[in-house]
């Protein structure tokens, strides 16, 4: 038997993420493939970097959760093509979770309306959203 959880522990599972997190966390969109761990130092060209809102995350429902807020660079730091982000805590020493990116619909972790990346350019996370598993 699969394991099974209630909306409510579902719920807490995902608010804690942002808790643990912390408020106005960085964001890092990455080239290539997200490093091993979390624990794993950075890897690819840092592309673009952004502040995100001190309250970034919904509060789950029903299990699933989604940004809150604009999550935007106005000016990217690097030229190249979005493989990975990383949140790190609002120092930008601990990062707290990785994964991959995609252009909108290409079923990424995160996903941009574009990833191909010039230095400069404005970047905009059109999607991030998580269900914790156990329905």
């Amino acid at each position: 038997m699969t394991v099974q959880f209630s909306p409510a522990v579902r719920n807490a599972m995902g608010n804690a993420i942002e808790a643990t997190i912390g408020t106005a966390p960085t964001l890092e969109i990455r080239s290539g493939a997200p490093p091993a761990t979390t624990a794993t130092a950075d890897s690819g060209t840092l592309l673009a970097s952004m502040t995100l809102p001190s309250d970034w995350y919904a509060a789950y429902s029903g299990g699933a959760g989604a940004l809150v807020g604009t999550w935007q660079d106005t000016a990217a730091n690097n030229t190249g093509t979005a493989g990975h982000y990383r949140i790190k805590d609002s120092g930008g020493s601990t990062c707290h979770e990785q994964g991959t990116v995609t252009a909108t619909g290409g079923g990424g972790d995160l996903t941009l309306d574009n990833v191909s990346i010039a230095t400069g350019q404005q970047v905009t996370i059109t999607s991030f959203g998580k269900t914790i598993a156990g329905a």
